[in-house]
């Protein structure tokens, strides 16, 4: 994870705090490319109150991310991690 987190004023549009999206990212369950978006990252994590909540955000460099986004986990995008991580893992046990 990055070194340097950048937070955008939308990254607290939906109530997140920046304590909640800190904490998410150090108990993330998920990270990786927004499906169909270039540059676009997502983490799942747990914010303070362990509520599972989404962030989205851009690599500015090898050492930090912008955060633009943030709020509790929708199904559509757990749904769409879900389906990444199975590949993943399919693809895991084919590669070896």
């Amino acid at each position: 994870m990055a070194d340097k987190v950048i937070f955008v004023a939308s990254a607290f549009k939906h109530g997140c705090t920046q304590a909640d999206i800190e904490r998410a990212i150090k108990t993330q369950i998920y990270e990786g490319p927004l499906e169909g978006e270039d540059d676009i990252y997502a983490i799942i994590g747990f914010d303070s109150a362990a509520n599972p909540i989404e962030i989205f955000y851009n690599r500015v460099d090898k050492k930090t991310i912008k955060v633009f986004h943030a709020m509790g986990c929708r199904d559509k995008v757990s749904r769409q991690m879900d389906t990444q991580m199975n590949t993943r893992r399919n693809h895991a046990r084919y590669d070896r």
